[in-house]
């Protein structure tokens, strides 16, 4: 499954109704979700009952997550395995919270319901953000997508005053980060991580993006068990977000579980669960790494160029067939080094394929030749069930 190419809505309903997965409850779809870093706005991996055709990034892992946290909840509730009827209530529920595609988005997805999703899934996915943060930011990905699926399980149960709790529950998690970031030492990664948790932010006004004191006695007898669930794992990742728990972290939060209500042994947990998925995963976590501007800029660049490379290795491989030259060339410099002259004709070859090739233009561009290296490592990936992942088997 590719959630970069149309059609992917459809092909996830075909394997998910083809699997055997089964979660028996909520909690049960929570966990999994946990081990994935949707929970925690840390997009690792997706479910593994889908496929893996490709190594999916950031922001696939999330469409991925995403559609199955709404598909199973909404089994879980309505116990229909209709998906046509699951795409349109989806559809239903961003409506009711004036959730929307971009006009361009509903030009060219037509009036398909599964397209229409697929256009709403991609505006939740990405923030919404100058093109300069998008460049050079540690990530443009939605870190509160869970918030979405804990919506819809309320929709599911009763559909007024929807887009009211979506606030609500929004301030209180503003205010938690906010004041759990306050209550450590300050770390360098504490106003990126503040500043993504802003950015995700759906449902309140702009005159609401405050902090207050009186956040605390919102919270008593407001929410569901599986909210306050929620609300402590994004307090313990915020808590533990530079790999260390101090004393007057730890007090902050015991003291907010019992405004939860949740009990000690539930908060240790937490945490545990919490510490391991950052030991685990440490490397892959975008607000963890702290590279200069230039490396930013190189890393973006380059899983821009993986990309579009894999999405046109059906065209590349037809270019590459008929460029025997640079085929030996290629194969030559896996062994023995080549002259100058040699590579002269691999990089100018190589560019000449790119020009045929309209969205591989980044290439073209000044300073686009560095990324050729990209190219020749992915030779061997080029094959042609890379560029087909949506395809709806008969």
């Amino acid at each position: 499954m590719n959630p970069s190419a149309s059609g992917w809505i459809d092909k996830f309903g075909q394997i998910v109704t083809n699997s055997t997965v089964v979660y028996s409850n909520f909690n049960d779809l929570y966990r999994s979700l946990c081990t994935t870093g949707f929970i925690y706005g840390i997009h690792v991996k997706w479910l593994h009952f889908i496929p893996i055709t490709h190594t999916p990034t950031e922001d696939e892992n999330a469409k991925a997550n995403l559609i199955s946290a709404l598909y199973f909840t909404y089994l879980l509730e309505k116990k229909d395995y209709n998906y046509a009827n699951f795409i349109d209530l989806t559809i239903r529920f961003y409506e009711a919270l004036d959730i929307n595609s971009s006009f361009f988005d509903k030009v060219f997805t037509g009036s398909k319901a599964s397209n229409k999703l697929e256009a709403i899934l991609k505006s939740r996915v990405f923030l919404e953000d100058n093109l300069i943060n998008k460049t050079f930011g540690s990530s443009v990905t939605n870190t509160l997508l869970f918030v979405d699926v804990l919506l819809f399980k309320r929709f599911l149960k009763e559909e007024k005053n929807l887009k009211k709790y979506a606030e609500e529950l929004e301030y209180i998690l503003i205010n938690l980060v906010h004041h759990t970031l306050n209550s450590k030492q300050q770390q360098k990664y504490d106003e990126r991580l503040s500043y993504l948790f802003i950015a995700s932010l759906s449902f309140l006004p702009d005159d609401y993006h405050h902090f207050d004191a009186h956040y605390r006695e919102r919270l008593v007898n407001k929410f569901s068990a599986e909210v306050y669930q929620y609300l402590m794992d994004i307090i313990c990742v915020t808590a533990w977000e530079d790999l260390t728990l101090d004393y007057k972290e730890s007090e902050f939060v015991f003291g907010i579980a019992k405004d939860l209500n949740l009990e000690e042994n539930k908060v240790k947990k937490s945490i545990e669960k919490v510490a391991v998925f950052f030991k685990e995963n440490a490397k892959k976590i975008p607000h963890l790494k702290d590279h200069n501007l230039a490396e930013k800029f190189y890393e973006n660049t380059s899983k821009f160029a993986n990309k579009l490379i894999l999405r046109n290795s059906k065209r590349l491989q037809k270019e590459l067939a008929e460029s025997k030259e640079l085929v030996a060339l290629i194969s030559k410099s896996t062994t023995t080094n080549l002259s100058v002259e040699e590579k002269r004709k691999v990089q100018n070859q190589l560019l000449d394929i790119f020009k045929s090739i309209p969205s591989l233009a980044i290439f073209m561009l000044p300073g686009g030749a560095i990324l050729l290296p990209i190219f020749i490592k992915l030779i061997p990936k080029l094959l042609p069930s890379s560029f087909d992942e949506n395809r709806i088997e008969e």
